[in-house]
């Protein structure tokens, strides 16, 4: 690759792994150094839908709620594609942080929202409310970049027209606005010492209901813990009985993305 010029310098030395972990759009790579910090350094090409900078706005404003993330190092453009360097955070995510029993992990990650969702709404810049998240569905599907090879088992064979129109016709009650983190799975949160470390991959963070969040968190708990998980997540959460239509319409929603 052709590393902008003023990253250079700060990555000198360093050994680089491609990071394979979670189905981010960007080239992840781990860059480790003796004597150094490891820091990860992502990069997206130019493109319409491109991520990466909405990634190093927000992990930028996240730092100053005093909520635990990457710290960002460089975000460069250059003519071709976004670059983004940020520090590695201690410890292992949620999902693989096997030294934690499988119910601490899902108490930890319902801790862990329910910090992000205490944030006051007013503060935060990003508005990824019903309507502007469904318009944006509604714009990857028409360019063909929803991948309809990667549906969900009970969706698998449907195309992203007929996904959409499903969509459109899901009945949308008020939402319950909080500051969600968008993509809200095991992976994207980051176990130390019995504690989150830190909030990853932060690209999709935003107002929106705090079902964004718990819908696909609930999804993520089943498809890697098994359903019996489920329900104490909400209950540490604080959910209440879930709303049947919300985690349809937001696990529905993330398809598209």
């Amino acid at each position: 690759m052709d590393i902008p010029a003023s990253l250079e310098p700060l990555l000198a030395g360093y050994t680089w792994q491609r990071d394979r972990l979670g189905q981010s759009p960007s080239d992840v790579f781990r860059l480790e150094r003796p004597g150094a910090p490891a820091v990860y350094l992502k990069r997206e090409m130019h493109g319409p839908f491109s991520e990466l900078a909405d990634e190093a706005r927000r992990l930028t404003w996240l730092s100053t709620q005093g909520l635990p993330c990457p710290d960002v190092i460089a975000s460069v453009e250059d003519d071709d594609a976004d670059w983004l360097l940020i520090s590695a955070l201690p410890g292992r995510d949620l999902a693989s942080e096997v030294a934690l029993c499988v119910a601490e992990r899902v108490r930890m990650l319902a801790t862990a929202l329910r910090r992000l969702h205490s944030i006051d709404v007013a503060c935060c810049p990003f508005d990824h409310r019903w309507p502007l998240r469904l318009a944006a569905a509604g714009r990857r599907m028409r360019a063909g970049v929803v991948d309809e090879e990667d549906f969900d088992a009970e969706r698998a064979g449907q195309s992203a027209a007929a996904l959409f129109s499903i969509l459109g016709n899901i009945p949308v009650s008020d939402e319950d606005l909080v500051v969600t983190h968008g993509d809200a799975c095991l992976p994207n949160f980051i176990a130390l010492d019995g504690g989150v470390a830190g909030f990853i991959d932060c690209g999709r963070l935003g107002v929106a209901d705090r079902y964004q969040d718990i819908a696909l968190a609930c999804a993520s708990i089943e498809r890697n813990f098994g359903s019996s998980f489920v329900k104490p997540f909400c209950d540490h959460y604080g959910c209440g009985p879930r709303d049947a239509a919300k985690m349809k319409r937001y696990q529905l929603l993330d398809e598209f993305f």
